[in-house]
């Protein structure tokens, strides 16, 4: 960690001359701490110790971010607890909360969207470099709806360098991370410096490029029940031009998953002792295979496809401090985007279009603490203009406008401390070639939607902390849930909305369990959410289907699936406990474990698809100021709460293993991480997976990270 040092103060509107001041030295150096400490949640408003947020929270950093690394932002926080992923091949896995993904879920870069389309599908990369990343916090429950009411299930807050965020004490800063993953011979390679070219003018200039070849699995490609159904079609049909005996037979690699990322960023920043003011412009550009659906039956299809992914986005953060009084600081954050993606057929030609234009901008007040008073109110506004062109063209062009005020209050007395949050937000959805669709009638829709959180905590003993909170959710359908009425090949599914739609609205309950002291943690949290009128795709009779598409002469060729509403529950736990077993020489020996569980069914009908099952995962870890050695154990228990359009999930056991060395005394920034992941090479398959009966998750896995700062 860089040194920080005192300095005089130099209010913003000193600005004009900080540009022209002399470069930043380290005993004159104004401003900031070069890093957040790692258990402060900053995706708070106000940024609070982790034990000291009421609801589950999870932090991603360090030693433990080298270990879970990986291409995609799902796949790295897949360990957390109450988290799993879509899995949609190894460049498109989304995370998942407590069982909720999709549009339940915000992923956020530096507390603003990704702007992407990866809620609308689940072949749709996040537009999130992992590579760059910091730091990575989950916050789960009620405080999650600062950020929206789509962030009911919890929110991912992604926290880079791009606008820097105080000034190097040596003048400049560099890091760097290259890896080599041998499942899918992978290697990336990333780096983020900082130069201070006056006292308090950083730049910053960012960068990474991956690439991958098909991913090594641990078995077959297709599962048992779709072998079999394989090779009862091979049986059936054995002149079909899909040689599907052929299907059945493939092991070892998963094909068409190769994949290609490039990013490229450039930040500025004034800062000084009373506030700062950024800007950043970044570019990604990824072209991926998604893995092939494929054909078990005869009359099926099954492609090949590749997305060709673009976006080019520009950010500001600025913040200023008030001098006392009743706020304490100012906040503001925003993010343009725009964002492309080309479907590309097994010829390279370009099947479906994919666009989407996006901004989003927060303005938080952040309140100086009273008397144990505290909190934050602000504002957020969020736009996305999204078109699909082509054949596979499930939605009309539209647009999702929305308006958000918020308030988050917080009290401390002792023992005790108390929080409540209350959000409000206007959202305008708008068809925009209706005529395309009878079934839009004018193509508009309005919601108002109010939410509410209210909780506490007390302290009954010496770092141990009970809390319990109540939330009442409002969120408005998506742009997706009213307007689809398409073939979705990413899906193999003919999706069908209803523009009919009401506020989905659901009530929780979150009790939780914080205790800490020497060489022991223990964080659980227990949930319950009972939904009313909650949005859910199911599979339905093709007429339905075939009706919707008869007015502009669309065929329903994929089964067909329709959103419905119904009455939902959702419960379950995270549970996360570590304990100091011995110390041996320089290094602690530390023991955790950590299981979750989430049981969802929609009421009286069958239980919510793809939902995670049961999970335990151990480990055993060396802890020592320049070497640390770890072996864990997971095991996914067997999921047969299923839908009736899903088949059962096998459970699997997997065994990893990390050694990480820091070659220089005091250097923390500068380590070498080897992981084997999958040791015993097991054929594993996600439940919560679109694909898992097509794709499973890598086999043997040898990685080798290296981490560089100076």
């Amino acid at each position: 960690m860089n040194r920080t040092y005192a300095h005089r103060s130099l209010p913003l509107a000193g600005i004009v001359a900080a540009l022209i001041a002399t470069p930043a030295v380290a005993e004159d150096n104004p401003v900031a701490q070069d890093t957040v400490p790692r258990d402060v949640i900053v995706t708070a408003p106000v940024a609070r110790s982790e034990t000291d947020v009421l609801q589950g929270t999870s932090v991603l950093s360090g030693e433990k971010l080298d270990r879970e690394l990986r291409p995609t932002i799902g796949e790295t926080l897949a360990r957390l607890p109450g988290v799993s992923a879509t899995s949609f091949g190894p460049s498109a896995s989304r995370p998942i909360l407590r069982g909720f993904q999709g549009d339940r879920i915000r992923v956020l870069t530096d507390g603003v969207g990704s702007v992407d389309v990866s809620n609308t599908s689940v072949d749709h990369a996040v537009v999130i470099d992992p590579l760059l990343a910091e730091r990575v916090e989950v916050l789960r429950g009620p405080a999650a709806l600062l950020y929206g009411s789509s962030a009911a299930g919890g929110v991912v807050n992604v926290i880079d360098s791009r606008i820097p965020r105080s000034v190097p004490s040596n003048g400049y800063r560099l890091n760097a991370t290259a890896g080599f993953g041998s499942a899918a011979t992978e290697r990336s390679v990333g780096a983020a410096g900082d130069v201070a070219v006056t006292r308090n003018l950083v730049l910053h200039a960012d960068g990474s490029y991956l690439k991958a070849d098909d991913l090594r699995i641990g078995g077959y490609v297709l599962s048992r029940s779709a072998r079999a159904a394989a090779l009862a079609a091979a049986r059936a049909a054995p002149d079909d031009e899909i040689d599907f005996a052929a299907s059945a037979r493939l092991k070892g690699r998963l094909p068409n998953t190769a994949a290609k990322t490039w990013t490229a960023g450039l930040g500025a920043a004034l800062i000084t002792d009373t506030g700062s003011l950024g800007v950043s412009y970044s570019h990604y550009d990824s072209l991926y295979g998604v893995p092939i659906r494929y054909a078990t039956e005869p009359g099926q299809e099954q492609e090949a496809p590749r997305l060709s992914v673009v976006q080019n986005r520009f950010d500001l953060r600025g913040e200023v401090q008030t001098g006392g009084g009743f706020l304490d600081r100012i906040r503001a954050r925003a993010a343009y985007a725009n964002y492309r993606h080309f479907e590309l057929e097994p010829s390279g030609e370009i099947g479906t279009r994919f666009y989407n234009k996006g901004l989003e901008g927060r303005l938080e007040f952040v309140q100086a603490n009273r008397g144990g008073w505290s909190g934050a109110s602000g504002a957020q506004y969020f736009n996305r203009q999204f078109n699909v062109v082509g054949e596979e063209a499930f939605l009309p062009r539209n647009n999702t406008e929305q308006v958000g005020l918020f308030t988050l209050q917080q009290y401390e007395n002792g023992a005790f401390k108390a929080e409540g949050g209350v959000r409000y937000e206007h959202t305008n959805l708008a068809a925009l070639n209706p005529a395309d669709d009878l079934r839009y009638f004018n193509g508009k829709r309005r919601f108002d939607t109010f939410s509410g959180s209210l909780g506490a905590s007390y302290g009954i003993a010496d770092g141990v902390r009970i809390g319990l909170n109540a939330s009442r959710t409002e969120r408005a359908p998506s742009a997706e849930e009213l307007f689809a009425n398409g073939a979705h090949a990413g899906t193999q599914a003919y999706e069908l909305g209803n523009p009919d739609f009401r506020t989905e609205k659901s009530w929780g309950l979150e009790a939780t369990l914080h205790a800490h002291s020497d060489g022991f943690s223990l964080d659980a949290s227990a949930y319950y959410n009972w939904f009313d009128d909650y949005i859910y795709e199911n599979q339905t009779a093709q007429s339905v289907c075939a009706a919707a598409a008869a007015p502009s002469g669309r065929e329903v060729e994929f089964p067909c699936f329709q959103y419905q509403q119904a009455k939902a529950r959702y419960y379950g736990f995270e549970i996360d406990v570590s304990k100091r077993l011995a110390r041996i020489g320089g290094h602690a020996i530390n023991a955790d474990i950590l299981a979750d569980y989430v049981r969802a069914s929609v009421v009286d009908l069958s239980p919510v698809p793809r939902i995670p099952p049961l999970r335990v995962l151990g480990g055993v870890e060396a802890q020592g100021d320049r070497t640390s050695a770890r072996v864990e154990l997971e095991h996914v228990f067997r999921q047969t709460r299923i839908a009736a359009f899903e088949t059962e999930t096998a459970p699997y056991t997997m065994v990893n293993a990390s050694f990480s060395f820091r070659p220089f005394a005091g250097n923390e920034k500068t380590s070498i991480m080897i992981a084997a992941n999958n040791i015993f090479d097991v054929n594993a398959r996600r439940a919560a997976s679109v694909l898992k009966d097509f794709a499973p998750l890598a086999g043997r896995d040898i990685r080798v990270t290296l981490r560089m700062g100076l």
